[in-house]
């Protein structure tokens, strides 16, 4: 799968999730992109087709303004690879911003019953559908994390999503379902991050959590909280990663070996791509 990046703290978001993003080009990809959320509340997304030096390019001159923010790099599932197609993907009052890895299995179905509510799209891919079902649950005003917990309640697939509100200022929201890449959750001080892997995250922290098969969490700057699924509390102790490529490249796996049957799900994704 691809690159997963996001960020709150009081440092500018949108070069801490550019270079995270690059540290994690091994993964491959065909497009790019951000979501920072503006100090005056605007959601601000910029995202290209290409290298992620594209992207780079495009906003050298106009950095997003703002503290906290999402990145991603894509590898083209459905829809072609494309500036409108890459994440993030947002709803219909762009106040939500959503990262994904995998693939929803029921995209169509639900896509149907969203432009039926009245929902619209701009994008081919089946992501989109995610930020239309948050827009939903929190326009029932249900708290984010309760919109995330029921929204991949009703995807079909296997799920790594991370979002973002202008309703919710300062927290990001992700959820880990089955084996579609990891979520790794960055402790620092005064700020905290998320990534697909270590290597985004090491340059600002070693103490991490991994997101575990149907966990949810909520990122502030100075707090982490998690549940299950089903809404009930977890408690998750970060874990001190060794500076060194090895122990990074192995990340919660005791060996490479154990590494590589774990992720073998992943691995026959991609070369299905």
């Amino acid at each position: 799968m691809c690159g997963i990046m996001g960020y709150v703290g009081s440092r500018p978001a949108g070069p801490i999730l550019i270079d995270g993003l690059g540290r994690l080009e091994y993964r491959g990809y065909d497009s790019a992109g951000i979501a920072v959320l503006a100090e005056n509340g605007g959601l601000s997304i910029h995202k290209r087709v290409g290298k992620l030096e594209t992207l780079a390019s495009a906003i050298a001159d106009r950095w997003p303004n703002g503290h906290e923010g999402i990145g991603h790099t894509r590898w083209a599932t459905h829809g072609k690879p494309s500036d409108i197609n890459a994440h993030p993907h947002a709803d219909c009052t762009g106040g939500v911003a959503v990262i994904h890895n995998g693939i929803v299995e029921n995209y169509l179905e639900l896509k149907t019953e969203l432009a039926t509510a009245g929902h619209s799209f701009s994008s081919e891919t089946d992501t989109e559908v995610i930020p239309h079902l948050l827009e939903h649950y929190l326009g029932e005003n249900e708290d984010l994390v309760t919109a995330l917990r029921k929204t991949i309640g009703r995807l079909e697939g296997a799920h790594a999503i991370v979002a973002m509100s202008r309703q919710h200022p300062g927290t990001l929201v992700t959820a880990r379902v089955g084996n579609a890449g990891g979520v790794v959750i960055g402790y620092g001080g005064g700020e905290n991050l998320l990534a697909s892997d270590l290597p985004a995250l090491l340059p600002h922290t070693r103490r991490v959590v991994f997101l575990n098969d149907r966990e949810v969490a909520q990122i502030t700057a100075t707090k982490v909280a998690y549940w299950d699924s089903e809404g009930r509390p977890l408690e998750k102790e970060p874990q001190e990663i060794p500076y060194d490529s090895v122990s990074a490249a192995k990340g919660q796996h005791k060996h490479f070996m154990l590494k590589e049957i774990m992720e073998q799900p992943e691995s026959i994704l991609d070369t299905i791509r």
